[in-house]
């Protein structure tokens, strides 16, 4: 598959680092505004550098090859994957329409902009051969897996509740922060997510709450789910063991914070210090009957990325799911030790 990234910011150069690491694709080039140092790095590392005809000039005079316009991409590419600033995926989809190309768009974007939200352990099947594909957004990819962890490996849900406490700021959005408040975000209820959650996993019973606080580095969930049966605390944690993408994180060997699961990520030799996997808090994994308590975080600039790799293969027709996102994961590098790739195991 011939891979176009258009937009090579937070999300866009993580993804074509992504698509750069897989043997079944290739990146062609990557589609930049301007010759920033961004544009520098993607040059360095081999990355075709694409722009609006009208700024060729400006990148030639940074010292930066150009290879064509948007529309001399999208003829190069096999596929699109769209990570620009949130509502420029719907405006850049007409031409991809008229290139008769597909494309992958991101939670920026409303649902309708694609035929399908896509989540790799939830809706993978539902993406297979479709053309334009939506991988949700940081937050609604979280608590997917969290939830289809559970439903995938026999502990049912009945309902969820959610609460996020999200990053004011990503750290390189020097004019959305610091700040100093805790902002409803929104002030309504609910929040995007849980509707955002229910095009992924269909009718299920969620709501969801947020706010935004003075921090660049990760978002937390709070969760309160209410089971359909009676279940052990192992059976759950089980089935977050088992589950590829996410990650158990105990306070005992010193994961205590956040900002923990960060450094563990740089210590680990991650690429930016990216934790693409969700990361439970192992100690707050508590059972009340049927009432499940439990907190993790979610790397908003990372968690995405394999998503990316594998509705690019859905895309394409490719129909092992288990296979698609075993290999996404070996070739990030992503912890596999003791997953079950292949339907897990009913733990009820």
């Amino acid at each position: 598959m011939r891979v176009a990234v258009v937009g090579y910011g937070t999300i866009g150069k993580r993804v074509a680092d992504a698509v750069a690491r897989q043997d079944d694709m290739r990146l062609i080039g990557v589609y930049k505004l301007t010759p920033d140092y961004e544009a520098e790095i993607a040059q360095s590392k081999g990355y075709p550098l694409y722009a609006p005809r009208d700024r060729a000039e400006a990148f030639k005079r940074a010292g930066l090859e150009v290879y064509g316009d948007l529309s001399d991409l999208i003829k190069a590419a096999d596929i699109i994957v769209d990570a620009s600033p949130d509502g420029a995926g719907a405006e850049n989809k007409k031409h991809y329409v008229e290139g008769g190309r597909p494309a992958i768009f991101q939670g920026g974007e409303e649902s309708d902009v694609a035929e399908v939200s896509f989540n790799a352990l939830a809706s993978y099947e539902k993406a297979i051969g479709k053309k334009y594909i939506r991988v949700v957004s940081c937050n609604t990819t979280g608590i997917s897996r969290v939830l289809s962890s559970l439903i995938l490996n026999g502990v049912g849900v009945k309902k969820a509740r959610i609460f996020i406490a999200r990053r004011g700021a990503d750290p390189r959005e020097y004019k959305r922060g610091p700040i100093n408040d805790v902002v409803p975000n929104p002030a309504t209820v609910p929040s995007h997510h849980g509707p955002d959650v229910k095009t992924v996993l269909g009718d299920i019973d969620i709501m969801t709450m947020a706010v935004a606080v003075p921090v660049t580095l990760m978002h937390m969930h709070m969760a309160y789910l209410e089971l359909d049966g009676d279940y052990r605390r192992d059976d759950v944690l089980e089935a977050f063991a088992a589950t590829p993408r996410i990650l158990l994180y105990e306070a005992g060997r010193g994961f205590a914070s956040l900002a923990q699961m960060i450094e563990w990520a740089r210590d680990m030799g991650r690429p930016r210090g990216d934790l693409w996997e969700v990361g439970v808090v192992r100690d707050s994994v508590t059972l009340v009957g049927r009432e499940l308590f439990l907190m993790y975080g979610v790397h908003q600039e990372a968690v995405v990325a394999p998503e990316n790799i594998d509705a690019i293969r859905a895309a394409s027709g490719f129909k092992d799911k288990w296979a698609s996102i075993e290999k996404t994961d070996k070739s990030l590098g992503l912890i596999t030790r003791g997953k079950r790739y292949g339907a897990p195991r009913n733990t009820a």
